[in-house]
C-alpha cells in the first residue's frame, strides 16, 4: 500500500493547484442589462364583447429566436445578439404576453388564458415565431417580427384558421435602448393585426367548449 500512496499524494497536490488556481484563468461574467418591451397603451375598442374563450400559447421557435437574447442579423445569413443584454423573457413569451395585454386592452375578448395555465378555451392561439429579431440592409437596421399564427379549436387541436404576420420597423438609432422601443413598436402593430384578425375568425368559428 505505501507505493501506491507515494503516486497518489503528488496527483492530489497537482489537482489541488489546479484548482486554486482555476479561479483566476476562468472568464468573467459580464453583467446583463435586463429589458421588456416597452410598455403600451391600445385603444379600447367599441365593438360589441363576445362571448366565446381563448388561450394564448407561446409560439414555437428556433433556437436562436427560444431564448432570452436579444437576435440581431448584422449581415448575411449570420444570427448574432447584442453585448451585455438580454430580454427579460425568451422572445416567444414576450410576444405571447404582448398579445395578452393587446386582447385585455382591446376589451372584446374577456374570457383569457395562457396555455400554461392548463384552463379548458373554445379556441387556441399559436403559431410559429419565425423572425424576432433587428436586421440590417447595409447601414440601415429595422426590427422585424414574423408570426404564422395558428387559431385552432380547443377540444381537438382542429386547425380553423392560419395567417402570416409580419412587421418591418426601421431604427433611427441602433443602440440597445433604441433598439428596444423598436422592438415595443414593431410588437404593437402586430399585435393590433393579430387581434382583429382573431376576433373576426373566432366570431365564424367558436363554439362552446366541450365538458
Amino acid at each position: 500500500m505505501k507505493p501506491f500512496n507515494r503516486l497518489v499524494r503528488p496527483g492530489l497536490l497537482l489537482a489541488g493547484f489546479i484548482l486554486m488556481g482555476g479561479c483566476s484563468i476562468l472568464p468573467k461574467v459580464e453583467p446583463s442589462d435586463i429589458y421588456r418591451l416597452p410598455a403600451t397603451q391600445a385603444a379600447v375598442s367599441s365593438g360589441a364583447p363576445v362571448s366565446w374563450s381563448l388561450r394564448l400559447a407561446s409560439p414555437q421557435a428556433s433556437e436562436v429566436l427560444n431564448s432570452p437574447k436579444i437576435a440581431v442579423i448584422p449581415q448575411g445569413n449570420l444570427f448574432s445578439s447584442y453585448a451585455a443584454s438580454r430580454w427579460s423573457d425568451p422572445a416567444p413569451v414576450l410576444l405571447r404576453n404582448r398579445l395578452l395585454d393587446g386582447f385585455a386592452q382591446d376589451g372584446r375578448l374577456r374570457l383569457l388564458s395562457v396555455a400554461d395555465s392548463n384552463l379548458q378555451a373554445d379556441l387556441e392561439l399559436g403559431g410559429q415565431l419565425q423572425a424576432f429579431q433587428t436586421e440590417y440592409q447595409g447601414a440601415a437596421a429595422s426590427v422585424v417580427i414574423r408570426l404564422d399564427a395558428l387559431l385552432v379549436r380547443g377540444f381537438d387541436q382542429r386547425i380553423l384558421a392560419s395567417r402570416r404576420f409580419e412587421v418591418h420597423q426601421p431604427l433611427n438609432d441602433v443602440k440597445v435602448p433604441a433598439v428596444v422601443e423598436g422592438f415595443g413598436r414593431a410588437s404593437d402593430r402586430l399585435t393590433a393585426e393579430v387581434v382583429n384578425w382573431t376576433l373576426e375568425q373566432g366570431q365564424r368559428f367558436a363554439t362552446p367548449a366541450r365538458p
